[in-house]
C-alpha cells in the first residue's frame, strides 16, 4: 500500500545553462544535459526520497522517454500507474543562468492524454493512501476526478497549481484540503477567481494580515501554503482549522544553502510536504513545513529536476529534521 499517491506529468528535460536567460532574438554559448522532469515526476521522486510508499499516476508513450520513466521509477521504488499513450512522451527544454534561475518550454505530448477514468478506474489505487498530490501539467478534468475521489476517501489533498497558465476552475480549488502556489501562481488564481490584481513581485513583501486575507478570499475551507523562493514560506489556514498550528498564519524563513539549480525546488517541496503529512499527520502543519522548506533547499545544490532531490537522511544529517 503507497502513502502518498501522486498524480502529475513526466517529461524528459533538456537543459542548457548559460551565462545569463537568453533576450528574444539571441543567440548565446550555453552546455546541455538531458534527463527526467515533470512536475509530476519529481514530485513522486521527492515523496519517494523523503521516505513514502509513493505511487506515480502518469501517461507515457511508447518511446525512448517512457522507458527510462519505467526505469527511474523501478530505481527509486515508485509504484507506477502509467496509461500508454499514442502521443510521445512529454519533453521540456529548460535554460538556467549562472545565479540557479530559470526559464522553461513544456511540451505537454503524453501529459494530454491522461484520462480520467485511468485514476478512477483502479480502486486499490487509495488503499492506505494518505496524501493525493496533483499539479497542472495533465488534463484538469483527470486532476479534479483524482482530488474528487481521494475527498470521498477521506484521503488529504494537496494541489499544486502549476503552471501559473494552466487552466483551472473554482470547483477544483474547492477539492483541495491544501494549497500551495508560488507568488506567480498565487497572483494569478487572485486574478482569476477572486478580481484581485497583485503584482507576483510584491506577492513576498506584503504584510501577513494582507496575505492571510487574500489566501482566505482564494481558498475559504483549507490551508494555502505560499512558496517565496529565497525569502521562505507563507502559510494561511482557515480559522476552524488550524492543522495543529497555534495561529492561523505565518512565514517560515528560507534555509541558508549554497543554490546552484533552482529548477525542481517547487517540486521538492511539494513531495516532501505530502511524505511529512502522510508520516505524521497528528504533527503541528509548521512541522510538515519546515520539513518541506529544508528537503527544496538541499534540492537546489545540485543541478536537474528529479535527480537532484535529496534523501531523509541528508535532510536529517544537515538540518537535524
Amino acid at each position: 500500500m503507497n502513502s502518498v499517491i501522486v498524480v502529475g506529468s513526466f517529461n524528459v528535460d533538456h537543459v542548457w545553462r548559460c551565462a545569463e536567460l537568453p533576450a528574444m532574438g539571441a543567440t548565446i554559448a550555453g552546455q546541455y544535459s538531458t534527463g527526467p522532469g515533470g512536475k509530476g515526476f519529481n514530485q513522486a521522486v521527492a515523496a519517494a526520497r523523503a521516505g513514502a510508499a509513493t505511487a506515480f499516476v502518469c501517461a507515457l508513450g511508447d518511446d525512448a522517454g517512457g522507458a527510462l520513466a519505467r526505469q527511474l521509477a523501478r530505481a527509486d521504488g515508485i509504484d507506477l500507474r502509467a496509461e500508454a499513450s499514442d502521443q510521445p512522451t512529454g519533453t521540456a527544454g529548460i535554460f538556467v543562468d549562472a545565479r540557479g534561475r530559470n526559464s522553461i518550454v513544456v511540451g505537454a505530448g503524453a501529459n494530454g492524454t491522461l484520462g480520467a477514468e485511468h485514476v478512477t478506474g483502479d480502486p486499490a489505487l487509495l488503499e492506505g493512501a494518505r496524501v493525493l498530490l496533483a499539479q497542472l501539467e495533465s488534463p484538469v478534468e483527470t486532476i479534479e476526478a483524482a482530488l474528487a475521489m481521494a475527498r470521498q476517501a477521506g484521503v488529504t489533498t494537496v494541489l499544486n497549481p502549476a503552471p501559473a497558465n494552466a487552466a483551472s476552475g473554482i470547483g477544483l480549488l474547492r477539492l483541495a484540503d491544501v494549497l500551495t502556489p508560488n507568488e506567480t501562481e498565487f497572483a494569478a488564481l487572485l486574478a482569476r477567481h477572486v478580481g484581485e490584481r497583485v503584482d507576483p513581485e510584491a506577492v513576498a513583501t506584503l504584510d501577513g494580515a494582507t496575505l492571510h486575507g487574500l489566501s482566505r478570499k482564494l481558498l475559504p475551507h483549507g490551508t494555502v501554503v505560499i512558496t517565496l523562493g529565497s525569502v521562505g514560506v507563507f502559510v494561511s489556514h482557515a480559522e476552524e482549522q488550524l492543522r495543529g498550528d497555534a495561529q492561523p498564519y505565518y512565514r517560515i524563513g528560507a534555509e541558508s544553502v549554497s543554490a546552484i539549480d533552482t529548477t525542481g525546488a517547487g517540486d521538492a517541496f511539494n513531495g516532501a510536504l505530502a511524505t511529512a503529512l502522510a508520516r505524521a499527520p497528528a504533527e503541528p502543519f509548521s512541522v510538515h513545513v519546515r520539513y518541506a522548506n529544508r528537503f527544496a533547499a538541499l534540492s537546489t545544490e545540485h543541478p536537474g529536476a528529479a535527480a537532484a532531490m535529496p534523501r531523509h537522511d541528508e535532510v536529517a544529517a544537515r538540518f537535524g529534521a
